[in-house]
């Protein structure tokens, strides 16, 4: 559903958006790795995001995916609650530093976390 998905915003012209949207998922273990081996992440928010991973790594879920829309849900929600953690002891720079993919993911990922737009400071 994914890859028909990407494959239709190329088909439509949206290029990048398409771009973006395939490279989310390695983006975020991209991410995840990089917050791991991070020293100014505390210890319990590490073994929070560890068991992100592994939860989003398992073959269940709490709403099995094969049912459309509300099966991924759940996982949304739960990376969304573990992002807020993360967040709430680092803040956006410590994201923003961190995400290595294309800006506008950058701020998908920051107000999914928060629930609201927040200001993104420019990278670099």
């Amino acid at each position: 559903m994914y890859a028909a998905f990407v494959a239709w915003l190329l088909l439509v012209g949206r290029r990048s958006v398409a771009r973006a949207l395939a490279g989310f998922i390695p983006d975020c273990l991209v991410f995840f790795r990089r917050l791991l081996g991070d020293p100014r992440i505390s210890p319990w928010r590490k073994a929070l995001l560890g068991g992100l991973l592994a939860y989003l790594a398992l073959p269940f879920d709490l709403i099995p995916d094969f049912i459309p829309l509300v099966g991924q849900l759940d996982d949304v929600l739960i990376v969304a609650l573990v992002l807020r953690a993360l967040l709430c002891g680092g803040g956006a720079e410590l994201v923003s530093e961190h995400w290595p993919g294309p800006e506008a993911s950058l701020r998908v990922v920051i107000s999914l976390a928060y629930g609201r737009e927040t200001e993104v400071r420019p990278r670099g």
